[in-house]
């Protein structure tokens, strides 16, 4: 295995999931805003899934988004 060009490669993937994640969270939320659905002093629980199946990884990262 190439170390560098692994660690590259996760780093990668890792960057696209976070820029990705963080502009549809906000999307969302923004739109729950307008419409109604949240009044903007919540605290919101949140989850994400990470699955690696050749390996078997299925790793889940939970908090929680405070709007105030």
């Amino acid at each position: 295995m190439h170390e560098d060009l692994f660690h590259m490669s996760v780093r990668k993937f890792l960057k696209k999931l976070g820029i990705t994640a963080q502009r549809e969270l906000e999307r969302k939320i923004r739109e729950a805003l307008a419409e109604g659905r949240l009044k903007g002093d919540e605290e919101l629980d949140v989850e994400a899934r990470v699955i690696l199946g050749k390996v078997g990884l299925d790793l889940v990262v939970r908090g929680r988004i405070h709007l105030e």
